[in-house]
C-alpha cells in the first residue's frame, strides 16, 4: 500500500481525483492512503438532511458523494483517503469501515486512552465525544474517501453543524487529550497502523 503526504488541498478537487483515480484503476492498481488536511469545508453525504447545517457562515458547504450526514474539516485535522480495491482484498464494507475505526483506537492504545467505535453512527469516541469521523464511497469495487481525525484545530465551527445528523453530539481532539504531535507527524503514526490493518486478510 502506498501511503501519500498530500498537505492541504482544496476540498473538491481533491475529491475529483478520487473518483478519477478510482475510475481509472484496474487490477494491478496499488492501494494508496492519502494524508492532508483540507481548508475550512462543511460537507454533506449523499443522502444529507441540510437542516443539520445550522450555521455555516463564511464557511463553504460542499456536497460530495461519501454516506453519512454534515461534517467539518478544518486545519488542524488529519484526513485519510483510503483508496482500497475491497474486491481484490475480500473486504466487506463494515469490515473496512471498522479497521478505519481500530486504526486511531490502536494508535490511542499506548497513551492509556480508551476510544470505542459505533455501529449506529460510525466514528471513534472518547467519553462519549466524537473524535473521528468516517464516511466510505464504493464505486466499481474500490473505496474512496476515508477517515477525519481531529488533531488540534478550531472546534467551533462544529457548533455550526449538527455532527453527523447528531443534534448536541460534543467533539474532541487529540491535542485536548494529551496527545501532542502535528497533523503530519500523528499521520506519519496513523499511516501503517491503518495499512496493516487494511493488509489484513478478512
Amino acid at each position: 500500500m502506498i501511503t501519500r503526504w498530500r498537505g492541504r488541498l482544496d476540498y473538491a478537487p481533491t475529491l475529483r481525483e478520487m473518483q478519477q483515480f478510482t475510475d481509472a484503476r484496474d487490477a494491478r492498481t496499488e492501494d494508496e492512503l492519502w494524508l492532508l488536511e483540507h481548508p475550512p469545508v462543511f460537507t454533506l453525504g449523499m443522502a444529507a438532511d441540510v437542516s443539520h447545517v445550522l450555521a455555516a457562515g463564511d464557511i463553504p458547504v460542499v456536497q460530495t458523494d461519501r454516506g453519512g450526514q454534515v461534517t467539518y474539516h478544518g486545519p488542524g485535522q488529519l484526513v485519510v483517503y483510503a483508496l482500497v480495491d475491497i474486491r481484490r482484498s475480500g473486504l466487506q464494507v463494515r469490515t473496512l469501515i471498522e479497521r478505519l475505526e481500530q486504526s486511531v483506537i490502536d494508535l490511542l492504545q499506548p497513551s492509556g486512552i480508551v476510544a470505542t467505535g459505533r455501529r449506529d453512527a460510525p466514528g471513534v469516541y472518547v467519553a462519549g465525544r466524537k473524535l473521528a469521523s468516517v464516511g466510505m464511497r464504493i464505486r466499481r469495487g474500490a473505496s474512496y474517501h476515508g477517515l477525519a481525525l481531529n488533531v488540534d484545530m478550531d472546534l467551533a465551527p462544529f457548533s455550526r453543524i449538527n455532527p453527523c445528523g447528531m443534534a448536541g453530539l460534543e467533539v474532541t481532539q487529540l491535542a485536548d487529550l494529551g496527545v501532542q504531535g502535528s497533523v503530519e507527524q500523528i499521520g506519519q503514526q496513523l499511516a501503517p497502523v491503518l495499512s496493516a490493518l487494511l493488509s489484513r486478510a478478512p
